[in-house]
C-alpha cells in the first residue's frame, strides 16, 4: 500500500468515526441535552440539534473524499444530503415550536415534526447510509471490536429514533435491508452494517414483541 493509499484509508476510517458518533450523540440531542435547560422561548437542546446536519453531512463529505468516491456516488450523496438535511430541518422547526405550546399539540405540528419531518430525516439517513456503503464496498474493515461497538451505537440509535419518532415500520425496513446488504458483503465493510442494524432488527423486534407495538419511550416513562 503506498504512503498515499494508507493516508487516506486512515482518512476515511476517521470521517466514519465521526458521522457513527455524530449520529448517535446528536439524533438524541433532545434527551442528552435536555438538562441545559431554556433560552428565552427556545431549550439550548434546539440549539445544539442546529450541529446535527454539518456533523453527519460533512462527516460523509470527508469520508467519500477520504474513499475516492465517484461522481455517481457524489450525485447521490448530495441527493440523500438534501433529504437528510431537509426533514431534519422541518423537525427541528416544527419540534422547538412545539415545545412552546402547553397541553396537546395542533395537528399541524405533528404533522410537520412527527410524519413528514421524521420521514424524511430518517430517509435521508438511510440513503447516506447507502452511499457511503457502496463508496467503500470494496475496503477492508480495520476498525476490529471498537468499529463494532460504534456499529453497535448506530444500530441502537436507529432503533430509539424509530420507536420514539413513530417510525418502527420505517426502522425495521432499514434494518432488514442493511442487514441483508452486509451479509452479502460482509467481507469488506459490509460487516459493520450486519453488526449495526443485525443488533437494531433484533432490538425492534424484541421490542415490539415485548410492548405488543411501539409506544415511544416518553409514552413509557422512561424518559
Amino acid at each position: 500500500m503506498s504512503a498515499y493509499t494508507e493516508r487516506h484509508a486512515r482518512s476515511f476510517g476517521g470521517w466514519l468515526i465521526v458521522f457513527a458518533v455524530g449520529y448517535a450523540v446528536l439524533h438524541h440531542a433532545g434527551t442528552l441535552f435536555v438538562g441545559l435547560g431554556d433560552v428565552g422561548p427556545t431549550r439550548w437542546a434546539d440549539w445544539v440539534d442546529l450541529l446535527t446536519p454539518y456533523v453527519v453531512t460533512g462527516a460523509a463529505v470527508g469520508a467519500l473524499r477520504g474513499a475516492g468516491a465517484a461522481r455517481g456516488v457524489w450525485a447521490a450523496f448530495w441527493f440523500a444530503a438534501v433529504v437528510y438535511t431537509q426533514g431534519h430541518a422541518i423537525h427541528l422547526a416544527a419540534n422547538s415550536v412545539g415545545n412552546t405550546i402547553d397541553g396537546p399539540h395542533p395537528d399541524v405540528v405533528n404533522l410537520w415534526d412527527e410524519v413528514v419531518g421524521h420521514y424524511l430525516w430518517y430517509v435521508g439517513f438511510g440513503l447516506l447510509v447507502a452511499v457511503l456503503a457502496v463508496a467503500l464496498a470494496d475496503r477492508r474493515p480495520r476498525g476490529g471490536v471498537g468499529a463494532h461497538l460504534l456499529a453497535l451505537l448506530v444500530g441502537l440509535t436507529n432503533m430509539t429514533n424509530s420507536v420514539e419518532g413513530q417510525t418502527p415500520w420505517l426502522g425495521l425496513a432499514m434494518a432488514v435491508l442493511f442487514t441483508l446488504w452486509g451479509l452479502v458483503t460482509r467481507d469488506g465493510m459490509g460487516r459493520y452494517l450486519l453488526t449495526a442494524y443485525g443488533f437494531s432488527l433484533v432490538l425492534l423486534t424484541g421490542f415490539g414483541l415485548w410492548q405488543g407495538g411501539f409506544p415511544e419511550f416518553s409514552e413509557l416513562g422512561w424518559i
